[in-house]
């Protein structure tokens, strides 16, 4: 199974092999192997236009998420350091050096949107535009729906589904948390491809929610 998922991660195929074992764990279908792929390829395409270095943007890739941290956790910020920690104690066992490891140390601690961290190089960038990229558009919606019920949030508020007269609350009604943060995430991509490609998603998303409001 590893061997044939790794060729979807090519050219870095032989690194995602190695990878592929540490990559996720527990049972968080938004952030399992078919999240890290989506965003490798996320990734790529932003890399093909903007550079940087292949073999660490993919090692970071394959690894931020690689300590998983429910979203109601109080750990939730907290998230993008530990799988930072594990990440370098994998890649040290691998014999990388020390500036290649600190170079996937930082992009993955920096991806978060809750640890709040500025990404200074430029694979930290691609990796968390690519990242976002998959928190929009119709994935984006879906994994926002997926999480909903695993925290045993509702749909929406019958009485007021867009929050015209009472605050917004994400943990209560899954639709709140277009408002909340995805509607937010569009205006903070890093890369100018990133961006292109975050204006379409931004743009499918803002669909799902008309679409949702029209049908209710």
């Amino acid at each position: 199974m590893t061997a044939s998922l790794a060729t979807a991660f090519s050219p870095f195929e032989a690194l995602a092999e190695i990878l592929i074992p540490h990559a996720t764990e527990g049972d968080d279908g938004s952030h399992d192997i078919a999240h890290i792929l989506r965003v490798f390829r996320n990734a790529m395409r932003i890399h093909a236009k903007e550079g940087g270095d292949g073999q660490v943007l993919a090692a970071a890739v394959l690894l931020h998420d690689c300590v998983s941290v429910e979203k109601n956790s109080p750990l939730r910020a907290q998230a993008s350091w530990l799988a930072a920690e594990k990440a370098s104690v994998i890649l040290a066992d691998l014999g990388w050096d020390k500036a290649d490891i600190g170079a996937v140390v930082h992009a993955v601690t920096a991806h978060s949107f809750s640890a709040n961290i500025t990404p200074e190089t430029l694979e930290a960038k691609i990796l968390q535009d690519a990242d976002r990229l998959d928190a929009i558009g119709m994935v984006g919606a879906a994994r926002c729906f997926y999480i909903a019920g695993r925290m045993g949030s509702g749909l929406y508020d019958p009485a007021d589904p867009l929050a015209k007269d009472r605050p917004l609350d994400d943990k209560a009604f899954a639709i709140d948390h277009f408002e909340v943060k995805l509607f937010k995430l569009a205006d903070g991509f890093q890369t100018a491809a990133g961006r292109a490609f975050a204006t379409e998603r931004h743009a499918r998303l803002k669909q799902v929610l008309d679409l949702f409001i029209d049908e209710i």
